[in-house]
């Protein structure tokens, strides 16, 4: 049986590791959202994890099944807006609609929770699938880009001149 929750510190460490398997390594090329061709090391951490679910107005939501955390999402009220980052699905079962499903929670907490009149998001200019996946669900190019920057538990580059475009999503 699969539920959506909120995350506790408790959570960091087992998110972290889906996070790094879902974006990094070998167990990445299991899904599509791998990123193990554009950066080596690890995406994130528990320390990292904890910091951000710690931060005011910061959350993240789980997809479980059966105990086992098998979706994942960050998101940030800033303002009238809030920012998804870190959304993630177990490798063998991306495709079968559990990020929908995780993202749509995570869009409904932010209009219903935080009053959030809009959903932004950074993804990698070079992962044209990844933004024709966000964009079937609504969210938009918005022509804003970000240089990518290291802080050591991001990653580190492969390929140069990585760079992020900011998407966006009316919850309105």
């Amino acid at each position: 049986m699969t539920a959506i929750r909120t995350a506790t510190v408790d959570d960091a460490q087992e998110i972290a590791a889906l996070v790094n398997s879902c974006y990094r390594g070998d167990s990445s090329r299991a899904g599509w959202t791998t990123e193990a061709d554009l950066l080596g090391g690890t995406r994130t951490d528990s320390s990292d994890i904890e910091r951000l679910m710690t931060a005011g107005d910061s959350i993240f939501l789980l997809l479980t099944e059966n105990d086992e955390i098998i979706g994942s999402v960050h998101i940030q009220k800033e303002g009238s807006s809030c920012y998804l980052g870190m959304l993630v699905v177990k490798p063998t079962l991306q495709g079968g609609g559990i990020g929908r499903q995780v993202m749509q929670a995570a869009e409904d907490y932010a209009r219903n929770t935080w009053d959030c009149e809009k959903m932004t998001m950074t993804v990698f200019t070079v992962r044209a699938e990844l933004l024709a996946y966000y964009e079937r669900r609504g969210y938009r190019r918005t022509g804003e880009f970000k240089p990518f920057v290291s802080y050591g538990v991001n990653g580190v580059a492969k390929v140069e001149g990585l760079e992020f475009e900011v998407l966006e999503k009316s919850l309105s």
